[in-house]
């Protein structure tokens, strides 16, 4: 068990004045056993009224707009969670494919989880499906060894993709961050037919050498027979921890965008985004980051690419 007070800044300027500014965001603590949400302060550049709903994947969502001529947008975001995960590798999870195949027949939530998407090199996927694949392995065997195989074969390496970098060209590099190792997770998991998802959070481990502290993280839950979800987490090789603080799920990054919105107005944007972690023994992580996006001019749009760990530090 462990508290953490989390500070998530997002900042948007633009060169001129925009309007009509709409807004999604998707920052609020999933609701699950394991954490619990303490406190949560939520301010935003000229107070709008939210809009509060629930999604398809139970995430809570707000949206708000800004229709007067602004330049620049603030969402300041703090939380205090505790999480309350038991810690324990789940090594003990013996159920089997027979097993999976029997929870998942008829179960359309988890059918759709077990569609990998279309590319161009699915055969490099097969090829790595074979190399993980043995008869007798339990779903949760499976499960950890396409993680290691992940953390072993692919370089943590920052500022190589984007939000818009597709699981062709993170194969192809065989490099990214959090959010590229776990969108080709889910491309393994789901060529099983193991049902799996995406999931945006924290990752708060004090100097234990873990990767992805001082942005969003991004990791994979996969579902096991006769347990349920599970979350591990490619990046570090480890199942999911009291380390691990989670924002939102779905089918992947796009489900789960921190910010994302639109405006009107003909100029360039720039996006810094600074997170702080503030721990129970008076430590603190903070970073700020500039994050460059693909695409130099955006005339009606943006989303809040922050931050898997692409972005240059400033």
């Amino acid at each position: 068990m462990a508290i953490y007070t989390i500070s998530h800044i997002t900042r948007y300027t633009y060169e001129n004045p925009v309007i009509e500014s709409i807004n999604e965001i998707r920052i609020f603590p999933f609701i699950c056993k394991e954490q619990e949400l303490l406190n949560q302060e939520l301010n935003i550049s000229f107070s709008p009224i939210l809009h509060i709903y629930t999604d398809y994947w139970k995430n809570k969502v707000a949206t708000f707009s800004i229709l007067h001529p602004h330049q620049e947008l603030i969402i300041e975001n703090q939380l205090t969670v505790r999480t309350t995960s038991s810690n324990l590798i789940q090594v003990n999870f013996h159920s089997g494919f027979e097993q999976l195949h029997h929870e998942t027949t008829n179960n359309l939530n988890l059918i759709e989880l077990t569609k990998p998407e279309k590319i161009r090199n699915q055969h490099l996927i097969d090829g790595i499906v074979i190399k993980l694949t043995n008869e007798g392995l339990s779903v949760a065997e499976t499960i950890e060894r396409c993680s290691s195989y992940i953390f072993k074969h692919f370089k943590y390496v920052q500022g190589i993709t984007d939000i818009e970098t597709t699981v062709d060209e993170i194969l192809q590099h065989k490099a990214g961050v959090c959010q590229d190792f776990a969108h080709v997770m889910l491309q393994i998991l789901r060529t099983l037919k193991i049902p799996s998802r995406y999931v945006s959070g924290y990752i708060c481990p004090n100097k234990t050498g873990m990767r992805g502290e001082g942005a969003t993280h991004a990791w994979v839950e996969a579902y096991i027979p006769q347990f349920g979800w599970a979350g591990i987490d490619p990046t570090n090789n480890t199942w999911v921890t009291n380390y691990h603080v989670k924002l939102a799920i779905g089918r992947n990054f796009k489900d789960c965008s921190p910010v994302k919105g639109t405006f009107r107005g003909n100029c360039h944007q720039s996006l810094s985004v600074r997170v702080s972690i503030h721990y129970e023994d008076g430590k603190l992580f903070e970073q700020t980051n500039a994050v460059k996006r693909r695409d130099p001019l955006f005339i009606a749009g943006y989303e809040d690419t922050n931050l898997m760990g692409n972005q240059q530090q400033q």
